[in-house]
């Protein structure tokens, strides 16, 4: 009967542990909107900001050049070429998903060998599964810091 108690006791403690929120799949898909949404109009401020600055720029190149022109008598021949700036992400080096299956792979084929009495077997196994779970982990933080769609 102590025992059952116990028992008992020990996982209406473990349970009581868990009191962590759980949102509903409609909450998470509304919030993940949200985000996607501001992300993407931030980028739409940021290229119509960027094509006013280039805008600027070029009426005052022309502003330049036409105060130029008429101090000179002279004949002055300007040549204008026009560049369109597109605006790229810059690659900030391996994304986590990368890493991710890189480290996972690494540890995955050390624990094989250790595990698996045939060393190359059993790294070959621990390394796929490990690449694969570390990918996958990986790829989680890559779509939560908006690295990855």
């Amino acid at each position: 009967m102590k025992k059952i108690i116990g028992i008992v006791l020990i996982a209406a403690s473990l349970a009581a542990c868990n009191n962590k929120y759980k949102a509903s799949s409609e909450e998470r898909a509304d919030s993940l909107k949200m985000i996607k949404d501001s992300l993407t109009l931030d980028s739409f401020k940021r290229a119509e900001a960027a094509k006013a600055e280039a805008e600027k720029q070029r009426q005052e190149e022309e502003a330049a050049a036409s105060a130029a022109a008429a101090k000179k008598p002279t004949v002055v021949n300007h040549y204008h070429t026009t560049t369109t700036t597109q605006t790229q992400a810059e690659k900030k080096g391996w994304s986590s998903a990368a890493k991710g299956a890189v480290i996972g792979g690494a540890a995955g084929a050390i624990g094989g060998a250790l595990i698996d009495k045939k060393k190359g077997r059993g790294a070959l196994i621990g390394g796929a599964a490990g690449a694969g779970a570390g990918y996958l982990i990986g790829r989680d933080k890559d779509k939560k810091t908006g690295r990855a769609q």
